[in-house]
């Protein structure tokens, strides 16, 4: 199956299950089929960098990036993430759909060879500092593009921008998009909360040496 229409992959997402227990420490914030849907349209059908490719999904929690990589036409798909629980249902998940994804267990530096696209929705870094620094450094090791969602805050930004450079990479374009959260902590007093990111299309810069 390949899905080229949003509407229609955001229907296909909506059928995924959420990890039963996500882990605060690992900041699993998941995303919702909408702005899953309009990740991956960015990434796929702007800029042309998921059919035919390569992809692989850094943190992929129950697979949503990984599954709708695949269902936009991407030849091979790796979905990697430290929590056993969360890879179990994204394995369920594509087996729903009838997508083909390998997904592993353990930390994003097990991921070895290149990839032409990497995705992900990486911890924001708020509740262990450089975590998202980490996903940004391992994605550029192994990937030619990034696509990488990030708290949006003016000062944000401004961080990324050379801390990208510093890592060898190159920001392209920032777009932004509203996740809506569900209420999946105890500290969560609301059903859904807003959560406003942005999503930065990095370039990897090539070495002269």
């Amino acid at each position: 199956m390949r899905v080229r229409r949003k509407r229609h992959l955001e229907m296909i997402l909506s059928r995924l299950a959420l990890p039963p227990k996500p882990r605060l420490q690992w900041e699993e914030y998941p995303l919702d089929p909408k702005s899953a849907a309009q990740m991956v349209y960015i990434a796929g059908w702007v800029n042309d960098d998921i059919i035919g490719r390569r992809v692989v999904d850094l943190g992929c929690g129950s697979g949503i990036l990984a599954i709708s990589a695949s269902l936009f036409g991407a030849e091979e798909v790796v979905g990697v993430d430290i929590d056993g629980e969360a890879v179990k249902v994204a394995r369920m998940n594509a087996d729903k759909v009838g997508v083909r994804v390998e997904f592993v267990i353990g930390d994003i530096e097990c991921v070895r060879g290149l990839f032409d696209t990497t995705l992900m929705n990486p911890p924001f870094g708020s509740w262990r500092r450089g975590a998202d620094i980490k996903f940004l450094k391992k994605a550029l090791e192994i990937s030619k593009v990034i696509y990488s969602l990030h708290k949006r805050s003016i000062s944000v930004r401004e961080f990324l921008k050379h801390k990208i450079m510093e890592l060898g990479g190159r920001i392209t374009n920032i777009y932004e998009i509203d996740i809506m959260l569900p209420r999946i902590f105890k500290f969560h007093q609301k059903k859904r909360y807003l959560v406003k990111a942005d999503l930065y299309r990095i370039l990897k810069v090539k070495s002269e040496n």
